[in-house]
């Protein structure tokens, strides 16, 4: 059970050989840190692959504030609703630090089943998979208290290293910290009191302004038996998420 729990959490990844059998469809392209590759509702078509980097969706819930449901990385697509016929993007895609993306357009994609099949199938089958991490994440924001859910995103986070330390720590400056709460669906508020138990229990540890967070298995092992059935207290924090002020 403990196994299967920590499957749900972790999300595969293409193949370098898979995205290497793209490049001779796939238009290369590289991003800027900072870069904003499409804006929510523009016209869509196609699909991006990661080669290196990382890039935030965001969709902005109010003046100020946003809600991030994916952070895609290397081996990782976004902007999959493209394939769907009249798409338009359902998200803003922004480079969260220098980026190289392959870009698969439907055309193209045809021209990959009909000549690659074996890792056209691999590529459909890490769009599904990541479609299924994006509905336990729904399921996490319903049934989930915003500590177990920081606990996740944290553990998501510890998986790339572009989010880590030298010495392998989650290292959450500030941009790192509003992702987080982006990520969580919870208040700057909300997220600095369950990270100040975290700190008095010895997980989170502060430097300056910069906090570090030691990803280990004790931490997340929170998770296990952390689902709730969906109970009042769970549905107020989700609601209290949702009606709060952005973050500073």
């Amino acid at each position: 059970m403990q196994t299967q729990e920590r499957n749900i959490l972790t999300v595969s990844r293409l193949s370098d050989d898979a995205r290497d059998a793209l490049t001779a469809f796939a238009a290369r392209a590289s991003w800027p840190n900072g870069f904003q590759i499409y804006d929510r509702g523009a016209q869509a078509d196609g699909v991006f692959v990661i080669v290196r980097g990382r890039v935030v969706l965001r969709s902005k819930v109010r003046a100020g504030r946003a809600f991030v449901p994916w952070v895609a990385t290397p081996g990782e697509t976004f902007g999959a609703e493209g394939l769907a016929p009249n798409a338009h993007y359902s998200t803003a895609a922004r480079a969260d630090e220098e980026t190289e993306t392959l870009f698969l357009s439907s055309s193209k994609l045809r021209a990959f089943v009909r000549e690659q099949p074996a890792h056209a199938l691999t590529l459909i089958g890490q769009v599904m998979a990541e479609r299924s991490a994006l509905l336990d994440k729904l399921r996490e924001l319903t049934t989930l208290s915003v500590e177990h859910r920081i606990v996740s995103a944290l553990q998501r986070m510890s998986a790339h290293t572009g989010f880590l330390h030298a010495d392998g720590r989650i290292e959450l400056g500030a941009p790192q910290y509003r992702l987080l709460c982006e990520l969580v669906g919870a208040t700057r508020e909300s997220v600095s009191l369950v990270l100040g138990r975290l700190t008095g229990e010895g997980f989170v540890e502060r430097s300056g302004s910069t906090l570090f967070v030691n990803p280990s298995a004790r931490l997340f092992d929170r998770l296990l038996g952390g689902e709730e059935s969906i109970s009042v207290n769970a549905l107020v924090d989700s609601r209290a998420a949702a009606a709060a002020p952005p973050p500073s």
